[in-house]
């Protein structure tokens, strides 16, 4: 439930940075004390391969470029501003720490992140005064604000400032610093045997409804370990009836009613780190990937056995297109852990997109074999089933998940297997299912659109497929996709004229989709614009398409579409 919550916003893209792909004989190890200044391995050529590294997301590799460089280089200010930002990101914490600049002519930002990264270091060290002592004296600014203050009581219990480990820290009009600053102060007051207002606080977290049951866990934790089972029970039925598939909640109630050892309070590393985790999560959902990653790494540097952080790590991996590094991340996810199958099914997916697909199908076999009844590993194997194009075999999956859950069905399921069942040729089961998942989320612009393009692409009820594409318009209406099955629902009405404003609209926002580009064609056509048509057939034929596209892409360049002009005219599949 809580990486759940943390992550509802998260959106994540590639790393940032400027840079030129490396020499492909650059040198990747350490200089030789024989280096002479006319060898060609330069200071600036490895520069640049580190900078193309961490472009790629390569953040290890980049980190060893940098390192090569500054030791060629005479004047390595910015090569070493690179080199802690490597290593940093690659993980490599208590080295960045000693090479965070510090010098007058080092940028602000690089100076604050650096502070930062000493802060973590000497909590990590067991050393909290000196991060007490650092907070103190280099208030760490924009954008560390958040998490400076979070930090703060965190470092005066390491410092044995009990004084100032219980001050709950406040930011202004900052709803993160309030919340977890507040579940701060209820953990460091249960560190301190003051359990009544530890209580206060943790009860204050888990009955306001802005924090959406992100912190029940951890109150049911509090309870337990006080031996008030009963209360913990209570408190994780509650949850479990607005979120009843949260494997973290069942095991926590289980637990609970067989009296069975309780979670043991988090220790300073471990609280500090769930702040460096809060602040990534935001980060991430903000679109600033770099900031996301390094306090994640942060985080693991306090904690490394935290699974949530693993599982972010992972998803900006894959982001910055590191599957191998994504691999790795996921692979440090336990098979004891609550988050194990969620973890699976990332990692399957990890070596789909990196090309393997035989490896991601073997994943998910083996981790439904492991726990059949699991929900995240049926979808898993489903979903990836499907993009694999085994269709039949995605459905079969979902039927056993479906009649497992026939008491609460879930439309996002029954329009997976929707999908699975159009494309494997078994419409009047698809229907069925697409029409359920419709009525349980009548306004969801995705399924919305699937069904009814799925009508006109049949030439069936028409008007009411019109309507509802036109639904999902309104809703998306930067969704090339979108604009193409209502562009597509005008052509098939006859209405020509209209098809090719929406679908001139579609291809600006697709240009390199071979079925909006095809579509657009048989409108040209149809409208009496021939030439346009045919450079609209010929651009499909660029844009890979597949064996069915390129067939009939062919066909129309050879014959066009023919003198008459039939409202319920066959073309392309849609996608």
């Amino acid at each position: 439930m809580r990486f759940k919550v943390l992550l509802a916003a998260a959106s994540l893209l590639t790393l940032t940075a400027c840079a030129t792909s490396p020499n492909s004989s650059a040198l990747r190890g350490p200089v030789s004390t024989g280096y002479s200044p006319f060898d060609t391995r330069t200071s600036y050529g490895q520069f640049l391969a580190g900078q193309a590294a961490l472009r790629d997301g390569r953040t290890r590799e980049a980190a060893d470029y940098f390192g090569v460089a500054g030791v060629l280089d005479e004047e390595p200010g910015v090569i070493n501003e690179r080199t802690f930002t490597a290593l940093l990101l690659s993980g490599e914490v208590t080295r960045a720490a000693q090479l965070a600049p510090r010098g007058e002519d080092t940028p602000e930002a690089i100076k604050r992140l650096g502070a930062l990264t000493r802060v973590v270091e000497f909590l990590a060290s067991g050393k909290g005064k000196d991060a007490q002592a650092l907070l103190k004296a280099e208030p760490i600014g924009f954008p560390h604000r958040q998490i400076s203050a979070l930090l703060g009581p965190w470092a005066a219990a390491a410092a044995g400032d009990a004084e100032g480990a219980t001050v709950q820290p406040v930011l202004q009009n900052d709803r993160l610093v309030q919340y977890f600053g507040q579940l701060g102060q209820a953990r460091l007051y249960e560190r301190a045997k003051r359990y009544d207002e530890a209580e206060t606080d943790y009860k204050a977290l888990t009955t306001t409804s802005a924090t959406g049951g992100l912190f029940t866990l951890d109150y049911g934790g509090f309870l337990e370990r006080r031996k008030r089972q009963a209360d913990a029970i209570a408190l994780y039925d509650q949850a479990l009836a607005s979120d009843p598939d949260d494997v973290a909640l069942r095991r926590a109630r289980a637990r609970a009613a067989a009296k069975g050892a309780p979670p043991a309070a988090p220790t300073i590393k471990q609280g500090a780190a769930q702040n460096l985790i809060a602040c990534a999560a935001t980060f991430a959902g903000e679109r600033q990937s770099q900031f996301a990653l390094a306090y994640l790494r942060m985080a693991l540097r306090l904690d490394p056995d935290r699974d949530e952080a693993w599982l972010l790590l992972g998803d900006l991996l894959n982001q910055a297109d590191d599957h191998r590094g994504a691999i790795e991340a996921f692979g440090h996810i336990p098979a004891s852990s609550a988050q194990y199958q969620t973890a699976q099914g990332k990692l399957a997916w990890t070596y789909q997109e990196s090309g393997d697909k035989t490896r991601a199908l073997e994943i998910a076999h083996a981790s439904l074999v492991s726990a059949p009844g699991d929900r995240d590993a049926q979808i898993a194997l489903a979903d990836l089933l499907r993009a694999n194009e085994r269709w039949d075999e995605s459905a079969a999956v979902l039927d056993k998940l479906i009649a497992q859950e026939a008491g609460r069905p879930d439309w996002r399921v029954l329009y997976l297997r929707g999908i699975a069942l159009e494309r494997a040729g078994r419409w009047s089961e698809a229907e069925r299912d697409l029409g359920a998942a419709l009525k349980l989320n009548p306004d969801e612009p995705e399924l919305l659109n699937f069904l009814g393009y799925s009508w006109i692409d049949r030439n069936e009820r028409l008007p009411e497929a019109l309507a509802m594409v036109q639904k999902a318009v309104d809703a998306r209406p930067q969704s090339g996709a979108m604009l193409d099955s209502l562009g597509w629902a005008y052509y098939r009405l006859g209405d020509y004229k209209t098809a090719v404003e929406k679908l001139e609209a579609a291809v600006e926002l697709e240009p390199g989709d071979p079925d909006v580009n095809g579509h657009l064609g048989d409108a040209y056509w149809r409208a009496g614009r021939q030439i346009e048509a045919r450079f609209q057939w010929r651009r499909v034929l660029s844009l890979e398409p597949g064996d069915k596209q390129k067939a009939e892409s062919e066909a129309k360049l050879k014959d066009g579409l023919g003198a008459t002009v039939p409202a319920a005219a066959s073309t392309i599949a849609h996608n």
